[in-house]
């Protein structure tokens, strides 16, 4: 048996490795590990069962809970079959490479479209004005758009202000920056029910959170408690940014 060990079985078991941990990984963070880990050992358990024990009928009964299980598993888990698919049809990847031909001219026009956000950013919160800013990348922010009230204007720092005016109707909610423009305002995102998340962190705090898991967007939250900067992107906080700090991340 160990002399028919191929390549090929060597790329089989690598490719499965990486599927499992990929959707460890995507489980752990919309909450649901345990879950994965009782299907996992419900799978292992039908293994030993069916193949190894050859036991026919538990065998037969854990085949009809098996197809019927793939179809709960659908139910209990579009959104992450949803988000799945949707990163693996993202085309970033051969945008970055594209991208390094005229690294230079795009580097220059995203440090002049975030500089007014970064300049916003301070003075909110030096003033503690809470605020929720989503900058799209590649993923669509369409679907968030719909909840929100219609912009399309030029970053402008005073507007950003203005629009996180505490007496503003449109302070509540994300503002969506889209293709270097304000797009929308007031926007209804999704909140990340973690339970590893800092006490001290708000309903701003889980909405960005939820955002940067379900999408490669960076969303800024500035506290209204403290006036802290901080960033949300691939499902990770970086808390207590300085401008600088804040201004290189939105830039690279």
């Amino acid at each position: 048996m160990f002399f028919d060990f191929s390549i090929m079985d060597f790329v089989d078991i690598l490719l499965v490795a990486a599927l499992l941990y990929y959707l460890y990984k995507l489980m752990k963070e919309s909450g649901s590990i345990n879950i994965f880990t009782g299907i996992l050992v419900f799978i292992v358990l039908w293994i030993f069962v069916s193949r190894v024990l050859e036991m026919r009928l538990l065998g037969s009964i854990f085949d009809q809970m098996m197809n019927v299980g793939v179809l709960a598993l659908i139910i209990i888990f579009q959104e992450e079959i949803r988000r799945f698919f949707k990163t693996l049809g993202s085309h970033h990847r051969f945008r970055r490479i594209s991208s390094l031909f005229s690294k230079n001219n795009e580097k220059k026009e995203d440090m002049a479209v975030m500089l007014p956000i970064v300049m916003a950013c301070m003075s909110m919160s030096q003033q503690k004005v809470g605020a929720l800013i989503v900058i799209e990348r590649d993923e669509s922010l369409d679907e968030y758009l719909e909840a929100g009230e219609r912009i399309d204007a030029n970053i402008n720092q005073r507007l950003v202000e203005n629009i996180f005016f505490k007496n503003s109707p449109l302070h509540d909610g994300a503002l969506i920056v889209q293709g270097g423009r304000l797009k929308a305002a007031s926007c209804i995102l999704p909140v990340s029910h973690e339970l590893n998340i800092p006490k001290k962190l708000g309903l701003r705090h889980r909405a960005a959170l939820a955002v940067s898991q379900e999408t490669d967007a960076i969303a800024i939250i500035v506290s209204e408690e403290t006036g802290s900067i901080s960033v949300a992107q691939k499902g990770k906080f970086k808390l207590g940014l300085t401008a600088q700090q804040l201004e290189r991340i939105l830039v690279s």
